[in-house]
């Protein structure tokens, strides 16, 4: 059932548009009517890498064994200024105490303990204050 429409101009002429058919649907694409999809190339097999937690230690050095070379060892000692040290060094200056401010850095009490492996340097843990 084809339903011509008639339609009419500024003229009065009435006429028919002429009828037009589709374009041909096919599967084929034109050649350079599209650009070239780049070919998608498989993801390379996941890796998976196992995490060790960082052991909990205390301020002195500790017997364990060292993830990193299977040895046991006695943990090597880094003692280091963290916040704590600084605020306790702004504490003393606040309260007139200037020339004492460098002792929280002079004194382990008041820094964090980070422990090592002393055959390979390795981190094992730490003890925070």
């Amino acid at each position: 059932m084809a339903h011509n429409e008639q339609k009419t101009d500024l003229s009065g002429v009435h006429y028919a548009p002429p009828q037009q058919n589709p374009p041909p649907y096919n599967n084929q694409t034109q050649p350079g009517l599209y650009p070239a999809v780049p070919s998608v190339t498989p993801a390379p097999p996941q890796q998976f890498v196992t995490v060790v937690p960082a052991q909990q230690m205390g301020p002195e050095p500790t017997n364990t064994s060292c993830p990193s070379c299977s040895a046991a060892i006695v943990t090597r000692v880094d003692h280091v200024p963290v916040t704590k040290t600084h605020l306790f060094a702004l504490l003393l200056c606040l309260i007139g105490c200037c020339p004492c401010a460098c002792i929280p850095y002079c004194t382990d009490s008041c820094k964090d303990a980070n422990h090592y492996c002393p055959n390979c340097n390795a981190y094992i843990g730490s003890y925070n204050r």
